[in-house]
Formats: structure tokens, C-alpha cells, sequence
């Protein structure tokens, strides 16, 4: 049976990431998604790249070609317009923002009012290694701040580099 799964920011063939992330370099980097990816990711699988497939360059689209399965992307922030035509001929679909079972599926996290009336949760990528927060109250005040369990940031640090499921994200229907 095959799976959907969702993942963000895999910043292919950008050096700078790499480094951030602990990588020795961009091939490193790139090699680790595509091994993650592929362990777990079949070929009747989709999975939704929720932007910043690169960094402002179709350069690295070929990358794309190894890693198993289908794919969709909704278009990040470094995804750049005129690039969609490239990006095409290795992704099935591409979109600005996908509606999956009631779910907004985005880049970047949308607004909180989103969610009271539209949607029941947001899965995003754009904030790497932070997390959208709520405040908890007690007797009427906030007292901290905690994550927001209506958001679920996919980007590649939080997913430890592999693409999740629903039941993964924690996210049942």
C-alpha cells in the first residue's frame, strides 16, 4: 500500500545549509537526504517537498531524479517562478499551497486564524529547527510558552532528514 508523506527545506546543492546542518559539504548533505529518503520512501509513495527544493536554482533539480516515489512541491520562498518549468520535468505536480484532508499543506506557517475556520492544522516547512509556539495559561495569565499542536514543521532538520507520515507528525483522522 503505498504512503503519502510530507518534508521541507532540502536546500539541494546549497553549501551554506550544509555547513549549518553539520555536513562537511553540499554532496554530503545531499547524499544524506537521498539515503534517508530513500530508506524509507517507495516508488508508488507521494511525498510533498514543501518548498525550498534549492537555493534560487534549478542547478540542483536533477537531484530530485534519485530520490524515490512521487513527488509534489508546494513552492518555497527560495523556489523561484521562473524555475517551474525545470522543476517540472522531475516533480509530478507543483503549487503555491495544497488542501490534504483538511489540512493546509504550505512553506511558510500560515496564520493562526486560518485555523480557527478553514483548516485543522498546518504542516509547514520555512523555520527550520524552531517550532510555532502558543501560550499556556494558568489562572487566567500565560505562564509559558509551548509548541502549538496545531503546527507541524517538516522542515528536513525536525524530520531528522526523512519524510513523514500523517501517523508520524502524530497528526490521526
Amino acid at each position: 500500500m503505498s504512503k503519502v508523506r510530507f518534508i521541507a527545506d532540502l536546500h539541494l546543492g546549497h553549501k551554506n545549509m550544509a555547513t549549518h546542518r553539520g555536513f562537511k559539504d553540499e554532496l554530503e548533505h545531499d547524499e544524506h537526504i537521498i539515503s534517508m529518503w530513500n530508506s524509507i520512501v517507495h516508488k508508488r509513495d507521494l511525498t510533498y517537498i514543501l518548498g525550498d527544493v534549492t537555493m534560487e536554482t534549478s542547478k540542483w533539480y536533477f537531484r530530485l531524479d534519485e530520490l524515490s516515489g512521487r513527488k509534489i512541491v508546494v513552492l518555497g520562498n527560495h523556489d523561484m517562478p521562473k524555475d517551474i518549468p525545470e522543476l517540472l520535468k522531475h516533480v509530478d505536480k507543483v503549487a503555491g499551497m495544497i488542501q490534504y484532508k483538511g489540512i493546509f499543506l504550505t512553506h511558510a506557517p500560515i496564520h493562526p486564524m486560518e485555523l480557527d475556520y478553514r483548516v485543522s492544522r498546518n504542516i509547514h516547512g520555512h523555520i527550520h529547527e524552531k517550532v510555532v509556539t502558543r501560550e499556556k495559561w494558568e489562572s487566567g495569565k500565560p505562564i509559558v510558552q509551548v509548541p502549538h499542536e496545531k503546527y507541524h514543521c517538516v522542515s528536513c532538520e525536525q524530520v531528522n532528514y526523512t519524510p513523514k507520515t500523517l501517523e508520524e507528525l502524530g497528526i490521526t483522522r
